[in-house]
């Protein structure tokens, strides 16, 4: 009598050649999205011919910072989980995710699984990690929204002329209300507990195991208690990336020799980041320069000159960063494999624990037969705001 093969043993005698194939077939998407804008890159190039290079390499450095803030960051939202990696390999994933994120077609929801699996290799367990990623996206919510209301404020009625104010309002309002509810844990676990029951009166669903393991992580998601002076703490570092980012887009007005406009740059400094979140291009690509350059213009620059310090700054932002970042996750998936091959081989008939623990080197989800750091999109050795840009 034939034995029926388990769909995971499956799995793990296909995966070895599965991962491959996927890892050709996002590569060759990477190389896509980049060669259909090769066009846009030459005319760039031939008409920043003359720059001041010392405002050039200081956006560099300005791009760098926004990197670092951003890393920083998440390196505080796992401290309060009690989770400690070191700002070297914090910086790598944060470069890493970006690249993948404007470089992939669903890039964030890629770039999100990513960290989340690196997190968890590094001594996060799933909570933490779930609460750290959420908890990222949340705190750079929220800073966008209060920067663009800001530039709204100092726009003053131009800003109304252009009917932003009536966007940013509401999504100033949601943010900080999303935000409070977060970072209160009572607030979270009632809203998500409410809304799972919703769920479940209207549709039945989730039901059977699926709804215990829901149940188990809304119990778990006080597991973080932020207080007041890390809140602060954290949202410093969410409004450092963007002020980062938004000072390579004035060092770039100033390399082509062109005036700030000062007075509209916070608001369409914001309306571009928040334009680049739809999810239309990988990373943005022409939303934000388009939605730049018009609110600049509009606010009195130049356009000769407002397209070209836009384009600078895309290319300090967005374009000079995906080799490092696709680099660094060569290196990552290097490592990652190393890592693997250093573990002890458990002996047969031994107890082995269980993955999903807090710590656990193996990961969470893999195939079975699948090592450590390679595979699943997002893992260490398979191919998968994002800092600001």
């Amino acid at each position: 009598m034939t034995v029926p093969v388990p769909w995971r043993a499956r799995m793990a005698r296909a995966w070895p050649v599965a991962k491959y194939v996927l890892g050709l077939a996002l590569a060759a998407l990477v190389f896509d999205q980049i060669s259909d804008q090769k066009g846009e890159l030459a005319g760039a190039t031939r008409a920043l011919s003359h720059l001041h290079w010392g405002w050039v390499l200081l956006g560099m450095v300005a791009e760098v910072g926004s990197f670092l803030a951003f890393a920083i960051l998440q390196r505080r939202l796992l401290r309060a989980g009690r989770v400690d990696v070191a700002i070297g390999p914090m910086t790598a994933i944060t470069v890493a995710a970006t690249a993948i994120n404007n470089s992939l077609p669903a890039g964030p929801v890629i770039a999100t699984l990513f960290s989340f699996r690196q997190f968890r290799r590094r001594g996060a367990d799933e909570a933490v990690a779930g609460w750290s990623v959420v908890a990222t996206v949340v705190v750079e919510s929220v800073t966008l929204a209060v920067l663009a209301a800001m530039g709204a404020s100092v726009a003053g009625a131009e800003g109304v002329s252009l009917d932003v104010v009536g966007v940013i309002v509401p999504v100033l309002l949601v943010t900080l209300a999303l935000g409070a509810v977060f970072f209160q844990e009572p607030a979270l676990v009632w809203t998500v507990s409410a809304t799972v029951r919703l769920c479940r009166r209207l549709t039945r669903w989730p039901r059977g195991e699926l709804a215990a393991h829901i149940d188990r992580i809304i119990l778990r998601l006080t597991v973080v208690r932020l207080r007041p002076g890390q809140v602060l703490d954290v949202l410093w570092w969410g409004w450092a990336n963007w002020m980062f980012d938004c000072s390579c887009l004035v060092m770039s007005f100033l390399a082509v020799g062109a005036g700030v406009p000062w007075k509209g740059l916070l608001l369409a400094y914001g309306a571009g980041q928040l334009a680049a979140n739809l999810p239309i291009t990988p990373g943005g690509l022409g939303v934000v320069e388009g939605s730049l350059t018009i609110a600049i213009v509009a606010y009195g620059g130049a356009e000769p000159s407002t397209v070209l310090a836009v384009l600078l700054y895309r290319i300090l932002s967005f374009w000079l960063p995906l080799p490092f970042g696709w680099g660094t996750w060569v290196w990552l998936a290097w490592t990652g494999r190393r890592r693997a091959r250093s573990m002890p081989v458990v002996p047969d008939g031994a107890d082995i624990p269980a993955t999903g623990t807090h710590g656990d080197p193996a990961g969470e989800g893999l195939p079975d037969g699948a090592p450590a750091g390679e595979g699943l999109p997002g893992g260490d050795g398979d191919v998968p705001r994002a800092v600001g840009g």
